[in-house]
């Protein structure tokens, strides 16, 4: 069901799925795995419809899909360089010298019976995050620096008596890009005591996604290379053993997805109370929402409520998939792991969690522009390159195309 896997999507997942079936378990041809090989390399992508995953017995429907292209059925979308065009599978493999695959004994198991659509989807999602997470550091020093925040927070002492791994590099780059700022230093005897916890709290909540992250690498690094089909076939000196398991199940991608989804909302909610801070003259004693000419004009307070309503997405998807079982399959599979939908989720609220940090840099080369004083060195670059992208406007001008334009910025890893 549902609207057709991107192509690339479904690329990874065969890609995915031939390195499990090369470790060599699960009784396959090696012409199958050939055939596998010759479409990715062909950029024969087989239509495959998002949804039907449960997280057991694999992603039964989505690669029995997959493999209709394999076997020469079903519709196929094909890269001609210049878009992808849509085809009969038959077709698509005889213009690309490919021969049908024709099943052997347990090859369909094999094929269909694995954890590979939610593998790409979490790869793909590993990916954006580790982008993510180097923009929002990003966001967060120039916010710092908007606000004439304090940098004692960030102090090495501080974080090396609590050394969790995350909250230890985050707190190292920001007083990287902090490093020499003459804006920073202009304030340094100012009679603020301590900054909201958005800001002075920062190294412990990113730095706790980082360390989110570590454990989804970890996941990813053991799952790409695994064999996830059933049942399984072991070969000894004593002869051929075929034994039923369960290494289909996808309960760790889906827990894995679940813990990294409410981490990214998390990076996404306290650069929302950011941008809240940068907008409050209070906090800053800049001009209430930025505003050129504050009654008459409002500023970036939308560009606010849009960062809110993202987050309100976030929110309303956040799960745990992992927890909404259907007991399916009379009775059989009466515990499946939901885990194709917790990583899909995932993926969708990546998307808006850049739009988010998008915004807070925004905000803080705004608002940066009422300052004086020249940003640390470090720093500098980076606040020149979303200038590049967005320039400067503090006028009641759409904002919608700058965040995307900065959106694709922050996922291309330009802030890493």
């Amino acid at each position: 069901m549902g609207e057709s896997m991107d192509p690339l999507h479904v690329l990874g997942m065969m890609t995915i799925r031939a390195n499990s079936l090369l470790v060599g378990n699960s009784g396959i041809k090696w012409e199958t795995i050939q055939t596998i090989a010759s479409m990715i390399q062909s950029r024969i992508a087989p239509v495959v419809p998002r949804i039907g995953s449960l997280g057991a017995s694999g992603d039964l429907a989505p690669l029995s899909h997959m493999s209709l292209g394999l076997m020469g059925e079903g519709m196929v979308d094909v890269d001609t360089g210049k878009d992808w065009v849509r085809m009969e599978a038959s077709e698509a493999l005889s213009n690309a010298g490919i021969s049908p695959i024709s099943l052997g004994a347990k090859e369909g198991l094999s094929l269909i019976n694995g954890t590979s659509q939610m593998c790409v989807w979490l790869c793909i999602a590993y990916h954006e995050i580790c982008s993510l997470i180097s923009a929002s550091e990003v966001a967060l020093a120039l916010s710092i620096e908007a606000a004439h925040g304090s940098v004692s927070p960030f102090d090495e002492r501080i974080h090396s008596v609590r050394p969790h791994v995350g909250q230890l590099k985050t707190a190292s780059r920001i007083r990287f890009l902090l490093d020499k700022s003459a804006n920073m230093n202009s304030h340094a005897d100012c009679g603020k005591v301590q900054d909201a916890y958005s800001f002075r709290c920062s190294p412990q909540v990113i730095g706790a996604v980082r360390d989110i992250l570590s454990d989804l690498e970890n996941t990813l690094s053991i799952e790409l290379n695994s064999v996830t089909d059933n049942p399984l076939i072991f070969i000894s000196d004593d002869g051929v053993d075929v034994v039923s398991g369960g290494n289909f199940h996808g309960e760790i991608l889906g827990m894995r997805a679940d813990s990294t989804h409410l981490a990214i909302h998390e990076l996404a909610s306290i650069s929302e109370r950011r941008i809240a801070q940068l907008l409050d003259s209070s906090t800053t004693g800049l001009p209430a929402f930025l505003a050129e000419d504050p009654g008459l004009t409002s500023g970036l307070m939308i560009l606010q409520y849009a960062a809110a309503a993202a987050i309100s997405e976030i929110r309303a998807t956040l799960g745990p998939a992992t927890a909404t079982n259907i007991v399916v399959s009379g009775q059989q599979e009466d515990h499946v792991s939901m885990g194709a939908t917790a990583c899909w989720l995932l993926i969708q609220s990546i998307s808006n969690a850049s739009s988010v940090i998008a915004a807070e840099m925004i905000t803080a080369s705004i608002a940066l522009d009422h300052r004086t004083e020249n940003i640390g060195p470090n720093l500098q670059p980076y606040l020149d390159l979303i200038r590049s992208i967005v320039p400067v406007d503090h006028g009641d001008v759409r904002r919608d195309i700058s965040v995307q334009n900065l959106l694709e910025s922050i996922c291309n890893g330009s802030y890493n």
